[in-house]
């Protein structure tokens, strides 16, 4: 298991760039966002010795020069400086706090009730089911042929790599729940879980996440990190065993 200090430090690192995304780094990590995901730009990890005013004016002036009008912002424990004060002074809207969990890999008892079963997606039809869970759930644009053609060759190249896996579940055989790890120095990052609203509470998120952790064992990882949503998987996290490491909370402005 990975120290405190070790798992803060992975949280802070933890930036998704999306495929077609654009990204810059500077005071702070900034992800401009390809339309299916809903355009806008993403700002995380600061690291910066100007103050909180410059650096959030630096960010606006990179989502205006990207021709986007909505800038999101998620706070960590490791910002330098904090910039939250000064997102909410400008009118920024709080609009979700996720959890920051971790605990060893092996070991966990999440009590996957029968009838929920989970596989790791390696084929084309697999990546079509993610998909169908994903549009609804994210309020995504769906993938065209090409798209999810695309989209299978990524994840089978990941997981022939030992990188990153891509998990579907399903309730009596119907897909209605996925989520993703990606393994980074030992530790398994899950993200992505998705699961139907009329499948919620019957153990298919549970079976996605024990699957996620058998998987990522056997690829080395040893401590498992995870940003549950309060509302929704954060409960299930702290029933399976998970440590509560701090909050991050998403403010979104409008430029």
């Amino acid at each position: 298991m990975h120290t405190t200090d070790d798992i803060l430090r992975a949280s802070a690192a933890w930036v998704w760039f999306p495929r077609d995304s654009d990204h810059h780094e500077g005071d702070l990590q900034l992800v401009r966002y390809p339309e299916r995901f809903g355009g806008g730009v993403r700002g995380s990890r600061v690291n910066s010795d100007a103050d909180p005013v410059t650096v959030v004016d630096r960010a606006l002036e990179r989502t205006r020069a990207w021709g986007e009008s909505e800038f999101r912002f998620w706070t960590n424990a490791a910002d330098r400086p904090d910039l939250e004060e000064e997102l909410r002074r400008r009118g920024a809207e709080h609009v979700d706090t996720v959890a920051v969990f971790a605990r060893r890999v092996e070991g966990a008892d999440l009590g996957v009730p029968h009838g929920a079963t989970a596989e790791v997606v390696t084929t084309l039809e697999q990546v079509r089911e993610v998909d169908a869970i994903n549009v609804p759930v994210w309020q995504q644009r769906p993938l065209d042929e090409d798209g999810l053609r695309v989209e299978h060759a990524e994840v089978a190249a990941a997981l022939t790599a030992g990188t990153q896996v891509r998990v579907l579940a399903r309730l009596d055989g119907r897909a209605v729940s996925t989520g993703g790890c990606t393994i980074v120095d030992g530790f398994t990052r899950l993200w992505g879980a998705a699961t139907l609203p009329e499948a919620r509470g019957r153990g298919a998120y549970r079976a996605v996440l024990a699957e996620r952790l058998r998987v990522s064992a056997s690829y080395g990882a040893t401590t498992a990190l995870v940003k549950g949503r309060t509302a929704t998987s954060a409960p299930i996290l702290a029933r399976a065993g998970f440590t509560h490491y701090g909050d991050e909370r998403g403010y979104r402005l409008t430029v």
